[in-house]
Parts: structure tokens; sequence; C-alpha cells
């Protein structure tokens, strides 16, 4: 096996990688500076990269690094359901029984959100990967959910992960709102050949 030939103690290329074992590239270091940034400002954040750069794995050091007292964490991967399906898997992250009506889960997420920053001192740190593949209504959608107090304020941190489609749909007219209240945006390439 390679690991021998090279005289490695392990594979360093697994997905079950220790975090404090992550080669700190220029390209992550920047990412977390970036990711830094976001935690202290709060907003919304995105994360665009090709496939197998290290996108998530890069989102799994920033997230492990939290203090579970100051932050709570949600990772929703599944993109690809209806809008009102991915507000019910919002709720179920944030540790919420789903409602059945699309108005009462926004309001849901929301009373959740602000319930968390406000009365518990705890940042939801909202996490959506593979968001390349979101319906064009959830895009949408989203601008509207984490708006807060007539969008004067931010008691989330929201990371929209994905591919590099991720550059053509915030690119539309439509999401231009959207884009507008972006705080950190990063293209991630990960490790380069020379």
């Amino acid at each position: 096996m390679f690991t021998q030939f090279f005289g490695l103690k392990f594979n360093p290329f697994t997905k079950e990688i220790p975090f404090d074992q992550l080669f700190l590239s220029q390209d992550l270091l920047e990412l977390d500076s970036r990711l830094k940034y976001l935690k202290q400002v709060r907003g919304i954040g995105v994360l665009i990269g090709e496939p197998g750069c290290g996108k998530t794995a890069a989102l799994r050091k920033f997230l492990n690094e939290l203090n579970p007292a100051h932050y709570k964490t949600c990772y929703f991967a599944l993109s690809t359901v209806t809008v009102l399906e991915f507000y019910q898997g919002l709720a179920l992250e944030l540790g919420e029984e789903p409602k059945h009506k699309k108005v009462a889960l926004f309001y849901q997420i929301q009373t959740a959100i602000t319930s968390l920053y406000f009365d518990r001192h705890i940042t939801p740190v909202i996490v959506l990967d593979e968001f390349h593949l979101a319906r064009s209504q959830t895009w949408e959608d989203l601008r509207l959910l984490f708006n807060f107090q007539m969008d004067s304020h931010n008691p989330f941190i929201l990371i929209l992960a994905g591919q590099t489609l991720i550059r053509s749909k915030l690119a539309l007219n439509i999401n231009n709102p959207l884009r507008q209240r972006l705080t950190v945006k990063y293209f991630f390439q990960g490790l380069k050949n020379r």
C-alpha cells in the first residue's frame, strides 16, 4: 500500500482524517480566516468549489471548532426537496417539531433562531451543503426566511456551500437581493498541482 511506500502512519486522503491532521494549505487558511470573520459579524456566507476540493471537510473543521455552549450547528445537505420540505428539514435541524403549513413553519424557524440567539445567547450556525441543487423557489424563500427585524439584525450564521453552479444562480436578477446580503463569498480551490 502507498502508506508503507511513502512511510506514512495513516492514509491522509480519507474522509475520516482528524481535523488537526488536515494540511493547512494557503487556500484552507484563507477560507478559515473568512469563516472566522463571518463568525464575528454573522450573516450569510457562500462557499463555492469544484467537487472533491475539500469544501465539506473545511466546513466540518470549522463547525468542530465552535464552542457548543455558544453555537448550535445545523447541517442540511438535502437541497433537492420542495420549499415546504426544506422548511421542515430546517425546523428539525433546529430541534423543532415541524409544523404542517408553510406560514407556520416560517414563523417557527424564525422564532427558534430568535430564541436561540436572544434568550439563550446561542448563535445558530446553519450550513446548507450542495445548495447548487436547490430549486429556484428555495433560493427566493431563503432571503425572506433569514430576514429578521426588518432586515436590521442577523441572529444567525448561514453558509451556502456547493459547486460552481451557485455563481450562476446568484447572478440571476431574482437573487440580486440575496446576493447583496452576502457577508462572505469564497471560491475554494483545494490543493493545486504545481
